[in-house]
């Protein structure tokens, strides 16, 4: 069974500081990445991080956020610092199966709130 299991969401004033995790097993993946979703609004991608290591970061958290990937652990982090308001919502941690094009496993999802 595939599964990802988040952790390390929580509430924090602006400015802070947040590290999730993403621990995924059963299966190999290629692109690795979290989501996130805002009360009311559509999901939307955050930074992602294929087997190679390349990255890539939505313009809104480039600079204060940092995505790592430990392949053999299957393990995804997402460190976030100077945490804005707007960085509220659920996280969610995400995978491609080898060869698919798209996000086939998705985690529970872990809240993020940050007060101004």
């Amino acid at each position: 069974q595939v599964q990802l299991v988040e952790s390390g969401g929580g509430s924090v004033q602006a400015g802070g500081s947040l590290r999730l995790s993403c621990v995924g097993s059963g299966a190999t993946y290629s692109t690795m990445g979290w989501f996130r979703q805002a009360s009311g609004k559509e999901r939307e991608g955050v930074a992602t991080i294929n087997m190679s290591g390349t990255k890539w970061y939505r313009d809104s958290v480039k600079g204060r956020f940092s995505i790592f990937r430990d392949n053999a652990k299957n393990t995804l982090d997402l460190q976030m610092i100077s945490l804005k308001p707007e960085d509220t919502g659920v996280y969610y941690c995400a995978a491609r199966r080898l060869g698919s094009a798209d996000f086939n496993y998705w985690g529970q999802g872990t809240q993020v709130t940050v007060s101004s």
